[in-house]
């Protein structure tokens, strides 16, 4: 007897009825890049339909994800000025903080996330201190991530996001908020974060690309994956309350690792790489713009519980 599947792909209705994963405006976080100054909505060069916004002019854009139903944001801050400790990261008017009292202000139930990291920040691009030969100090960085976590929690940040792979930052961080009293701010850490090839359009948008050497020292190894586990579960020691994998698309076996040994919330970057590839593809014809439904879908089919996406506008299309 012929076994027939077919049975339950013959039309819509029975394919909606077994349908196995699905994407939600609920699994979407919408990354915006604040800079400094006035009247400014620049477009990105490098993420074709992404902008740079002042913080006045945070209105149309929070207006925007509002009427679509996205109500989840992570922010990060394009400072115009910049030196070796990062100061203007946790400046009581650094520019993230700015944008995280306006966005509370514009939209209060809008759940806003921070990136914490030092990279945007320092005049030498590297994501932490360094020493006399430029090597990155990781423990010299630590107090300095746990005060930048503090300044956005302090300016109305819902969750922070640190993504500098320090060691033993989840739990300088979660020490630094509980002191402060700021015990019911969760932490979502770039668990596994690869010293990935795809990060390009992001460093050009967010002006963060080092100006010498690499970050191999601190960010993961592209061929390793025990690794990844080893890592996640440091920082779930330490305190994460939700662990991420970025990038998203290349890495989808790390996404389904991390999900299947560890009993967390998952959360996994969908890179400006993978966004300008698949953007390019669609505008010029090579691809249907069902692909970016498929390619979000992948990696919420892989495991992830919580997508952050350049393309969380475009999929409300099919969501």
């Amino acid at each position: 007897m012929i076994k027939r599947p077919r049975r339950l792909r013959g039309n819509l209705a029975i394919r909606e009825m077994v349908r196995e994963t699905t994407l939600e405006r609920r699994n979407l976080v919408y990354p915006i890049f604040v800079v400094e100054g006035t009247n400014k909505k620049e477009e990105i060069s490098s993420l074709k339909g992404i902008f740079h916004y002042s913080v006045d002019r945070l209105e149309e854009e929070i207006k925007e994800l509002v009427d679509l139903g996205i109500k989840y944001v992570i922010l990060f801050g394009v400072p115009d000025e910049k030196d070796a400790f990062g100061k203007e990261a946790y400046s009581e008017t650094g520019i993230v903080q700015q944008a995280i009292r306006k966005v509370k202000e514009l939209a209060p139930d809008m759940y806003v996330i921070t990136d914490v990291c030092m990279c945007q920040y320092t005049d030498h691009g590297h994501c932490g201190i360094l020493d006399k030969t430029g090597n990155v100090q990781n423990d010299v960085t630590l107090p300095y991530l746990a005060r930048i976590a503090v300044s956005h929690a302090v300016a109305g940040a819902d969750m922070v996001a640190p993504s500098d792979m320090m060691d033993g930052r989840v739990g300088a961080i979660r020490t630094a908020l509980d002191e402060a009293g700021f015990m019911n701010v969760p932490i979502m850490a770039y668990s596994a974060k690869y010293a990935s090839s795809f990060y390009g359009p992001f460093r050009a948008a967010a002006h963060s690309a080092p100006a010498f050497g690499d970050r191999k020292t601190y960010q993961m190894d592209i061929s390793n994956t025990d690794e990844a586990l080893r890592e996640v579960e440091l920082d779930i020691e330490e305190g994460a309350d939700i662990v991420m994998v970025k990038p998203a698309l290349s890495y989808l076996d790390i996404i389904r690792r991390v999900k299947d040994n560890f009993n967390m919330p998952i959360a996994a970057y969908n890179v400006s790489g993978e966004y300008a590839m698949i953007k390019l593809a669609v505008e010029n014809g090579l691809l249907d713009e069902k692909a970016i439904y498929e390619s979000v879908l992948s990696i919420k089919r892989a495991g992830a519980d919580i997508i952050i996406t350049y393309f969380a506008k475009e999929l409300c299309k099919w969501i």
